[in-house]
């Protein structure tokens, strides 16, 4: 599975994408294992895409997408 990570999400685990053996799972499984595996990275209030789609918890994420994991930007 093929992690894209942005903004502070990227610096707290020193890099912009991640490649991880995980099998298929959901959405809510997926941040439970992230957090558990990069537990400085901070989730709330990220929103999840995959395969550039945003998705819900519930959605099933398969071993070969591509999950983007995108905070909140402010800008001016």
């Amino acid at each position: 599975m093929k992690i894209l990570c942005f903004a502070h999400l990227s610096e707290q685990i020193g890099s912009p994408s991640l490649e991880l053996e995980l099998g298929p799972m959901t959405v809510a499984s997926f941040v439970e294992e992230f957090k558990s595996r990069y537990p400085n990275a901070r989730l709330d209030q990220v929103m999840i895409a995959v395969n550039e789609q945003f998705v819900e918890e519930d959605h099933l994420i398969g071993a070969n997408d591509t999950v983007a994991l995108l905070p909140p930007v402010s800008g001016g």
